[in-house]
């Protein structure tokens, strides 16, 4: 598109999109990336995030689907969302395949990508069946909540679990990218950061949520309950001969079943967390308890035995 060499209100356009290209062109040369390519390379964030909306209404949809939904086309809508998401999901998946040049751009990343999100699609009813638990643990959990409904429809936490167990299966089907974007579309909403990577067990539930921190190589198991500020971190990163981090290695805390873990808790680094343990607000913890723990704040910082 020609531009004028100087706009109405005085800026130079010309010389700011050029200025761009530059630096486009620059990072293109660093990353090494294919030169006079004209199509889109990478997924698109918004086609991603209405992909998930569809999905989220095929997963709840008398809840989460058209307000103006009637039982009786339940079905005939959960088939149109469906049809819509699972479609649109084809083509960001084959430009993830794509720009990892795992198959070529043509008809190969094409069909491996159907196959990929076929595979995606015949995990929808089992991961209904785990958001249904993960509902009903945040109502039983929640003194303050209502009904079951009223979990579903303002609760952060479950926003965020609907995301992760939707990028969870994006990512065991090595999609990572779209997974961690389904994710940050979450973190976003809600201030609950969960990576896609993230094993977690049935009935889970964060309560209030703003803050949650879960790793990559977390293992959460069935009935756990975390509070806001949580976090599951690495404790240090390690580092190659090359100077670069090392990535994959397992990092992050495995969390048994049955465990409460407070506001404002820190737990790093691989150690575990013994099952039916209550992890205080506010610990700083950097070592592995045993199943039954009741660790607080005071005991740690008076030096008392962390077992109860």
């Amino acid at each position: 598109m020609k531009l004028p060499p100087e706009a109405p209100m005085g800026w130079d356009l010309g010389e700011i999109v050029s200025g761009l290209r530059g630096a486009r062109e620059q990072w293109r040369l660093r990353q090494q990336r294919e030169q006079g390519r004209k199509d889109r390379e990478f997924p698109s964030v918004d086609r991603i995030a209405c992909a998930i909306k569809l999905l989220r209404g095929a997963l709840f949809p008398l809840r989460l689907g058209p307000v103006e939904l009637k039982r009786e086309g339940e079905d005939f809508y959960v088939g149109h969302a469906l049809d819509q998401a699972l479609n649109a999901l084809v083509e960001e998946v084959r430009l993830e395949l794509s720009s990892r040049g795992n198959v070529n751009g043509g008809g190969d990343a094409a069909a491996e990508a159907r196959r990929r999100v076929a595979a995606f699609a015949a995990q929808l009813p089992a991961i209904r069946t785990l958001l249904d638990g993960d509902v009903e643990a945040a109502y039983e959990g929640d003194p303050a909540a209502r009904n079951v409904d009223e979990v579903l429809l303002c609760y952060p936490g479950i926003l965020a679990l609907i995301h992760h167990r939707l990028a969870h299966a994006l990512y065991k089907l090595e999609l990572p990218l779209l997974a961690r974007i389904v994710a940050e579309i979450a973190h976003s909403a809600t201030g609950i950061d969960i990576h896609p990577g993230a094993t977690i067990g049935e009935h889970f539930f964060i309560d209030h949520g703003t803050g949650v921190v879960i790793g990559e190589t977390a293992i959460i198991g069935q009935r756990v309950r975390l509070y806001q500020a949580v976090t599951l971190g690495a404790k240090r990163f390690e580092v190659g001969e090359d100077g670069q981090l090392t990535k994959g290695n397992a990092r992050h805390p495995i969390v048994e079943d049955d465990v409460v873990i407070y506001a404002g808790a820190t737990i790093l680094g691989r150690i575990t967390i013994g099952k039916g343990s209550s992890i205080g607000g506010n610990v700083w913890l950097t070592h592995s308890v045993p199943p039954g723990s009741q660790i607080s704040q005071a005991r740690m910082e008076e030096g008392a035995p962390v077992v109860k």
